[in-house]
């Protein structure tokens, strides 16, 4: 064990371990025996809806600038996957990436076992061989799919890779429309290197641990300037699915001379829709914006920060019969706030409340951070808590470190009933980030039996203990 090698994948079935790692054999019994989770090779049958490939990628991100990673099926982003709700699908996917994987269906309802999780049970396909996913889709709604194996140090695995794509489940009576066209856009960072914070000017405290930085980045499938523009008429109104697909980099979006109308966040509708000049996501957050394209020109819809767009987070958008250089205006100071889309009335009192504390234990110089729950890392978090079905559980969250944390609660959704002072309610989603020094509280009913895996989604965050299972009773 000594020689051991890091494995790509979190289980509640191992035996605690220092920074979780195991030993990764070349054979899927090997991997079984080490992992003590499940590792299933299966041949689909031919009735499959969709097939996803995961395979190396060679993606030119700009003109000689190419990034070697893994895909979906070629592409990155990977296929949008179109799914009706409440219709049955089966999903193969075959597992060339090289290392053992799973595909997580981030925002669905699904049983634990095909949740593409292995801290929930979810199977481990070998590398060269493939497994068959089939479920019911719901919600409707923006969702994605992702790799959701352990990367640790290497920055070509998991969400540092291309292993993204678009999943939208439509509504079984369609929808009325509300919206001439559709456009889909998913944010990434590339060309990662692990840095000591300390050593740059004006860092964090010596006694921070390592981060990745990123030296590219990608609104699309290009970076800002490269291929072809994405072309409206005036009149029209386009909704925009977005979606910040990075492995640790919040985004701010603005498109100058527009505003955005949010009308779902985390695929789910708003209860109260509003404009707005910024759009903040931050990783593993989608958001549905209606824009009223009401001001012809060629323009810049980019990051609001300049080191973003300069890196090439942003992408081109023409008017019919306009042509020039694209322009870009910063636009005006504006903060990001949950509880301007929910309702001001308080939510329902739950029957009982949870308290959370998030830590950073700093890894210093050279070293990797470790983060806590409550004091304690990933998996002697297991379980979290426990849950009755049936139940409603209220999360009181306290992010008591300097870093920011986008926490996902799989399988589930969850109403944001507080952010900070401010009480609110009727907003839904799977993934609230908590900035800096921040307290939340979020609201969910145990619906869904099964082991529940919640976590940040910073994947750093996430393989260096901050996360916890919560497991039904």
């Amino acid at each position: 064990m000594k020689q051991e090698r890091q494995t790509c994948f979190r289980t509640g079935l191992i035996a605690p371990v220092r920074r979780r790692r195991l030993l990764l054999g070349a054979a899927a019994t090997a991997l079984a025996d080490t992992a003590g989770g499940p590792v299933l090779a299966q041949t689909p049958p031919q009735q499959a809806d969709h097939t996803l490939r995961i395979a190396p990628v060679s993606l030119e991100i700009g003109p000689g600038r190419v990034v070697r990673t893994t895909g979906y099926n070629g592409t990155v982003p990977g296929p949008v996957l179109r799914l009706r709700e409440g219709k049955p699908v089966a999903i193969n996917v075959v597992n060339d990436s090289g290392y053992p994987n799973l595909v997580h269906w981030h925002g669905l309802y699904l049983p634990p076992e095909q949740d593409g999780a292995a801290e929930e049970g979810s199977p481990i396909i070998p590398p060269g061989q493939s497994l068959l996913y089939s479920f019911t889709p719901r919600p409707t709604g923006t969702r994605w799919y992702h790799s959701h194996a352990m990367a640790m140090t290497d920055l070509s695995k998991s969400t540092y890779s291309g292993e993204f794509g678009f999943l939208v489940v439509e509504p079984a009576a369609g929808d009325p429309g509300r919206y001439e066209r559709e456009v889909l856009l998913a944010a990434h960072h590339w060309e990662g290197k692990w840095v000591s914070m300390q050593d740059i000017r004006r860092g964090p405290p010596p006694d921070n641990g390592l981060e990745a930085m990123y030296h590219a980045a990608t609104l699309g499938d290009r970076m800002l300037g490269h291929g072809e523009p994405i072309r409206v008429r005036q009149g029209e109104r386009v909704l925009f699915r977005l979606l910040n697909a990075s492995a640790s980099m919040g985004i701010s979006l603005a498109l100058p001379g527009h505003r955005f109308t949010v009308i779902a966040l985390d695929g789910n509708p708003v209860p109260t829709p509003r404009t707005v000049d910024v759009l903040r996501l931050d990783v593993a957050e989608r958001a549905d914006v209606i824009v009223e394209m009401n001001n012809p020109g060629v323009w810049v819809l980019g990051s609001a920060k300049d080191d973003d767009r300069n890196m090439g987070m942003g992408v081109v958008i023409e008017y019919a019969n306009r042509g020039g250089e694209p322009q870009w205006s910063a636009p005006p100071d504006s903060s990001w706030d949950y509880t301007a889309f929910g309702r001001s009335s308080p939510a329902a009192a739950p029957d009982e409340t949870i308290h959370l504390k998030f830590e950073k234990i700093p890894g210093g110089r050279g070293g990797y951070n470790r983060w806590t729950i409550n004091g304690k890392s990933w998996p002697d978090t297991n379980p979290l808590f426990t849950v009755r079905q049936g139940r409603r559980y209220r999360l009181v969250m306290d992010n008591h470190s300097g870093d920011e944390h986008p926490v996902h609660l799989h399988r589930h959704t969850f109403e944001v009933t507080k952010v900070g002072d401010k009480p609110s309610s009727g907003l839904m989603k799977d993934t609230i980030s908590m900035p800096r020094f921040s307290t939340a509280e979020i609201d969910f009913v145990a619906d869904d039996p099964g082991p529940t895996f919640f976590h940040c989604h910073h994947q750093d965050h996430m393989d260096e203990g901050f996360a916890g299972l919560i497991t039904y009773v």
